[in-house]
């Protein structure tokens, strides 16, 4: 069972390391090529604008 456990650990430890990659070269990608950061930031606009309008509320307090 420890091999198992062992073979999963692993996976999730790849699958964490190449996550933080893909993030690292999404953040190069944009820096380097402009219209990619302005349509990111496009993006993230489109979408606030699209929960403001549809009255959703995303809440960070853990007090609830």
């Amino acid at each position: 069972m420890s091999v198992v456990r062992f073979i999963v650990l692993l996976f999730a430890f790849i699958g964490v390391l190449v996550g933080c990659a893909v993030a690292v070269l999404i953040g190069i990608v944009m820096l380097r090529f402009l219209p990619a950061l302005i349509i990111a930031v496009l993006t993230c606009t489109v979408f606030w604008w699209l929960l403001k309008k549809a009255a959703v509320l995303i809440s960070i307090d853990s007090a609830q």
